[in-house]
């Protein structure tokens, strides 16, 4: 390209568009450290271990405290701005940015939440191996009518590629399903249409994979479903 195009060989990437990168004989690291932490003030806050307590449901709450609507959107976008290299923050974070209009205490409370987590995982990072691993591998899963107000499901999915991460999505489902094993329906076949894209850019890549890509997900109902050719049609109405 150096022939082609003026051009500076700064030696080894490592920052690009915000994100750290470090690069190692065996492998290359990419993260974001205390980007938030700082913005925000709260590097004197108590650590929690997870982004959202299990179990709670958040929702919109016509009886709430509002809050400052500039300063939620500030620290929602920097969640979503740190998603880049953190997929464990995808599903808190799409959750949040469903109240950006007229949020109130309960959404910035959840939202300051993910930045007490933040604080005691801000050295976790996304590690890609220069050797092995070097097969596209895809998870998914879904809840199943967790939202409170159109009872649809969420869908989710990571793809591997050389042992880390390269594909990430948590997602609220366009329908209604009727039971779990629709929602997982729902959220396999949204994976596959990903996975189908991803092959085509690895192969353009120089990367061509000639077997099937593996997606793993963990409801037996739902892989005898995709398995059934005579149910797929009156399946096919919830993809």
């Amino acid at each position: 390209m150096m022939r082609e195009f003026d051009m500076t060989d700064m030696g080894s990437m490592s920052y690009f568009l915000g994100i750290e990168v470090i690069q190692k004989p065996g492998g290359n690291f990419i993260f974001q450290r205390r980007y938030v932490l700082k913005r925000f003030g709260m590097m004197g806050s108590n650590m929690v271990t997870r982004p959202i307590v299990p179990g709670s449901k958040i929702g919109r709450d016509k009886y709430g405290v509002t809050v400052d609507e500039t300063d939620y959107k500030q620290l929602v976008g920097s969640l979503m701005y740190l998603t880049s290299t953190r997929p464990d923050l995808m599903f808190v974070t799409t959750l949040l940015s469903i109240y950006m209009a007229k949020p109130n205490e309960l959404h910035l409370q959840a939202a300051k939440r993910v930045l007490r987590y933040l604080k005691g995982t801000v050295d976790y990072d996304i590690y890609y191996k220069n050797e092995g691993g070097d097969k596209l591998m895809a998870f998914t899963d879904s809840g199943y009518a967790g939202d409170m107000e159109d009872s649809k499901s969420t869908s989710g999915y990571v793809f591997l590629l050389s042992s880390g991460a390269i594909s990430w999505s948590s997602k609220k489902q366009p329908i209604v399903t009727l039971s779990t094993t629709e929602a997982k329906f729902v959220a396999a076949t949204m994976c596959v249409c990903q996975a189908i894209w991803l092959k085509r850019i690895v192969k353009e890549l120089g990367h061509e994979e000639e077997d099937c890509t593996y997606i793993k997900y963990d409801n037996t109902s739902t892989i005898k479903l995709s398995k059934n050719q005579c149910y797929m049609d009156a399946a096919s109405t919830y993809v």
